[in-house]
């Protein structure tokens, strides 16, 4: 399901149709992650002027494709300034980040404990990502935040989920290092 038209976005769908058609999630994240940075870097694809606004009440979640016969979606979010994610997960969805415009900061964590719905986290790599750096999440690996790195602009990401992604869990501190897990729903703006 395509949501608009624009520059590259048949380049996009097809480098991304053939790299998830891979073997294993650690070949279908690598390929995803090659893809996403050449296109980006190349500028191989123009995502529309109305994909890179932000919102002035929280980064933005903008659905750009999704393909129901090989299961992955591509989302391009959008982060004013200051804006940026609690610590979450991505409910077991593999995912591919790519900076389309802007800096990003993306903090892992590992989880060293957990009992019930409570987690012990403790940050593990920061990275400050530019255009065109891609990463990927593998669960279970999978605990980050990100935020706009940026303080006078938007960036821009974009986001290749091997599924649809319509919840994640957040996790709240209760102190200590400590967390508190949460289901959140996830939308698409427009």
């Amino acid at each position: 399901m395509l949501t608009c038209r624009f520059e590259g976005i048949d380049r996009l769908v097809s480098g991304l149709d053939a790299a998830v058609q891979r073997e294993g999630i650690s070949q279908i994240t690598e390929s995803v992650k090659d893809t996403l940075a050449t296109l980006i870097s190349q500028r191989g694809f123009t995502l529309p002027e109305e994909f890179l606004a932000p919102r002035p009440d929280s980064y933005a979640r903008r659905l750009v494709y999704r393909s129901e016969e090989l299961s992955y979606e591509v989302i391009a979010m959008t982060w004013g300034p200051g804006q940026g994610t609690p610590l979450h997960d991505h409910a077991g969805i593999w995912c591919v980040e790519g900076v389309y415009q802007g800096e990003i900061e993306v903090c892992q964590y590992d989880l060293l404990e957990k009992t019930d719905d409570r987690y012990l986290f403790q940050p593990s790599e920061t990275v400050h990502a530019h255009l065109g750096m891609s990463g990927s999440l593998i669960p279970p690996y999978e605990y980050h935040t990100i935020a706009n790195h940026l303080s006078d602009r938007p960036s821009v990401t974009v986001h290749v989920y091997g599924g649809g992604m319509d919840h994640c869990h957040v996790f709240d501190p209760v102190g200590g290092g400590w967390f508190e897990k949460v289901r959140k729903q996830l939308a698409y703006h427009n």
